[in-house]
């Protein structure tokens, strides 16, 4: 008899400083409400107009994530590690959301 099935484990998150974070965090939030507005996906305006006026805040605390990353002299970003960090958090299936899907076969 075999024990119980554990969903799988996913790949750590590479160390982070807490601004890089909070960068990684807004950044996926801007992301998914730029998804949910994108006209070339299927859905309803009222859902694309919720995500709209919520995009505002959330554009504004990416803002601040990198304001304050600025002020701390974190002055560059590290595109290999944060990189790692977005595709940990399904950032590949999450920003394609915002592209253009390619043309349907017909």
């Amino acid at each position: 008899m075999t024990g119980p099935t554990l969903p799988p484990e996913f790949p750590p998150l590479p160390a982070l400083t807490r601004a890089e974070g909070e960068l990684i965090d807004r950044y996926l939030d801007v992301v998914d409400l730029l998804g949910r507005i994108n006209p070339a996906h299927d859905g309803d305006t009222y859902r694309g107009l919720r995500a709209a006026q919520a995009l505002v805040g959330k554009a504004t605390a990416l803002r601040d994530a990198l304001v304050l990353m600025h002020q701390r002299g974190e002055s560059e970003l590290h595109a290999r590690t944060l990189a790692r960090a977005l595709r940990v958090l399904d950032g590949e299936r999450r920003t394609a959301r915002v592209t253009v899907p390619p043309p349907a076969d017909s």
